[in-house]
């Protein structure tokens, strides 16, 4: 349970995870990395059974080996355990890591659903743009086919709300989605390196305004804008508890 320090103020833990809850603050741990690794090969999996043209015995035979695998490591899962935390580690983070980038659907490294995109944050005054952006470097396989060996457009657009809601996130106070607009420009192709950049166009009030490219090589296949709706530290808090509390 997520204790409240009594009245309406976040707790300080909190609020430095809100603030930088899209850059990890401290490295991986050994149970961490090869979490990673049982992510990725599960990706692998995913990547081979989209692509399955066995006869029905061996179908069956993999099926058998996936669910024992699947008993296997359900045996292991404990409710709770990987909610976020308000109490510092010895390494002094707090849950973030875990928590919310690598347990993300599109750049999670835990995740074996994410492809995953790989974020490089760029502050104010880096790179050629010199204003503060968020980069996305990922290619997507098969399993995010939409037409023939294109990427399906609603991956694109969710690809582009998470690295919209990263460069939305330098503001240092954060919101949700309000409004997301893509246009796709030109089809997005399986199998190949993809650029993804996004920046803060502007800030007004609680709405902050964002804009963003992909990429292909030199070919533009879709841009995109987006609205968040920036939040209270004292909501994400409540958030926090309730997504801890559901999973006790």
């Amino acid at each position: 349970m997520i204790e409240s320090n009594g009245n309406d103020a976040p707790h300080a833990a909190v609020e430095q995870m809100f603030k930088g809850f899209h850059e990890r603050g401290d490295n991986k741990s050994p149970n961490e990395l090869k979490r990673d690794h049982l992510a990725g090969t599960t990706r692998e999996l995913l990547d081979a059974i989209i692509q399955l043209s066995g006869d029905v015995d061996e179908i069956e035979e993999a099926t058998l080996l996936v669910r024992e695998a699947e008993l296997l490591v359900r045996k292991y899962v404990k409710r709770g355990s990987s909610a976020p935390t308000l109490a510092p580690t010895s390494e002094g983070s707090f849950g973030v890591g875990t928590s919310f980038l690598d347990r993300s659907p599109l750049i999670g490294s835990m995740n074996p659903v994410a492809p995953p995109i790989a974020i490089e944050i760029r502050h104010a005054g880096e790179g050629e743009s010199g204003i503060a952006s968020a980069i996305g470097r990922v290619t997507f396989d098969a399993i995010y086919e939409g037409p023939p060996g294109c990427v399906h457009g609603g991956i694109i657009a969710a690809a582009f709300d998470e690295v919209l809601g990263i460069a939305q996130s330098l503001s240092g106070n954060p919101g949700m989605t309000g409004q997301l607009t893509v246009r796709y420009r030109a089809p997005t192709p399986l199998y190949q390196p993809l650029l993804f950049e996004a920046h803060i166009d502007r800030i007004a009030g609680r709405k902050i305004f964002t804009a963003g490219t992909l990429h292909h090589g030199k070919t533009l296949c879709a841009e995109a804008e987006a609205l968040f709706i920036s939040m209270r530290p004292e909501v994400f808090e409540r958030l926090l508890r309730i997504r801890r509390e559901a999973s006790e």
